[in-house]
């Protein structure tokens, strides 16, 4: 049997589950009201913007959305109807594909921008000082860090 958590972790525990959520239907909820984008929406155009050639391989996308290939490839189906991004063989090799952003998405994602980052400073950034700030980076780059390679592993055992 799993060793249950002490008062203090299952608080912290309780605290972080029950304010990322909110604080994600928040921010997903100001972002439709402001652009009628979803959150993966912005995400994807964010990542294609900030890629060279502003666009990137199929499977690095994924990774780095943390969707499976399934997922990706219906959110980039519905995005592609939307005339956001599109879908084209890669150059380098043609067996794969690339999600590549149009300047429709572009456009789009500037001028959502500003409206996401006034959301996200309301809802959490300006209610933190710079050790709290300092502190975040700090746990969830370590995590984050710790969950990819985690997920690394286990995908590369699972191919060989």
């Amino acid at each position: 049997m799993t060793e249950s958590l002490d008062s203090a972790r299952m608080a912290a525990w309780r605290a972080y589950i029950e304010a990322s959520q909110r604080l994600s239907t928040q921010l997903e909820e100001d972002l439709r009201a402001d652009s009628g984008l979803s959150f993966a929406d912005y995400h994807v155009l964010v990542l294609l913007s900030e890629a060279p050639g502003q666009r990137l391989r199929m499977g690095d996308l994924a990774s780095r959305l943390v969707f499976s290939p399934s997922r990706l490839t219906y959110q980039i189906s519905t995005m592609s109807r939307r005339g956001l991004v599109a879908r084209q063989s890669c150059a380098e090799d043609g067996r794969g594909s690339e999600a590549v952003l149009t300047a429709a998405g572009l456009l789009t994602l500037r001028e959502a921008a500003p409206h996401h980052l006034a959301s996200v400073r309301h809802h959490l950034m300006d209610d933190l000082d710079d050790a709290e700030i300092a502190c975040l980076t700090r746990v969830f780059t370590r995590l984050g860090n710790r969950l990819r390679a985690a997920r690394d592993a286990s995908t590369t055992t699972r191919q060989e």
